[in-house]
């Protein structure tokens, strides 16, 4: 269900175990978000940053990639942009993630080329994962999980998908909707490559940086449960 190049370009974000797959806020200030996004890089273990800015005009995106992907990958973190595959070229993002009313997955991928990231919304849909990863889709995400403030969810998912994907395919997958510290051991447990979160870090009522800690504790502590 997927080919050596796909599983060659999953690599770079894996890690061993599970690991934070972050995403921008709706809006933020740049300069004040380089800050808190550098020392939440800085905190603990972060695959990847989803550039996502709904709204915002194309030098607006560029700019925050100008500033972002550098701190980003000076830290070993990935960067992908949300919906755009040709501005994630040009900017040079690592990858893209779409979602299944956003670019086809030819266009993203011949937008990236065959050395990027493609990653594709799947929600709670089998169907979608299997045909994307057969397409090439270097992860598949998945969710909702939980309620979530971030976006408006028409889909909800259950820990039970992430274990049938990680007996059915290598593919990486990535869950996302609502994640917290508190929340995320069922998701972990069951086998999830990526946590995708947005309001857990960037609102954390002390700092961001914190909530990366705090979901390193949970990650480590899950991960030690469902092992034994």
């Amino acid at each position: 269900m997927t080919t050596p190049d796909a599983t060659d370009r999953a690599s770079r974000l894996r890690g061993g175990g599970c690991r934070l797959y972050l995403i921008t806020p709706p809006r933020f200030e740049l300069a004040a978000f380089a800050d808190d996004l550098a020392r939440a890089l800085d905190a603990g273990d972060v695959a990847c940053l989803q550039l996502r800015m709904k709204g915002a005009n194309d030098d607006s995106v560029r700019r925050a990639a100008d500033a972002l992907i550098p701190l980003s990958h000076a830290r070993d973190a990935a960067v992908v942009m949300n919906d755009c595959p040709d501005l994630a070229r040009e900017t040079g993002c690592d990858g893209v993630h779409i979602g299944q009313s956003d670019a086809r997955y030819d266009q993203a991928r011949r937008a990236v080329g065959s050395d990027g990231i493609v990653g594709v919304t799947c929600h709670a849909s089998r169907h979608l994962a299997i045909a994307a990863a057969e397409l090439g889709a270097d992860y598949v995400a998945f969710g909702a999980f939980f309620e979530t403030g971030t976006k408006s969810t028409e889909h909800r998912a259950k820990p039970e998908i992430l274990r049938w994907w990680r007996e059915t395919t290598i593919v990486p997958s990535v869950a996302i909707g609502g994640i917290t510290p508190e929340n995320c051991a069922p998701l972990v447990e069951a086998g999830a490559d990526f946590l995708a979160v947005v309001s857990a870090v960037w609102d954390h009522p002390v700092a961001p940086a914190r909530a990366v800690r705090e979901f390193d504790t949970a990650i480590a502590r899950a991960r030690s449960s469902a092992v034994r």
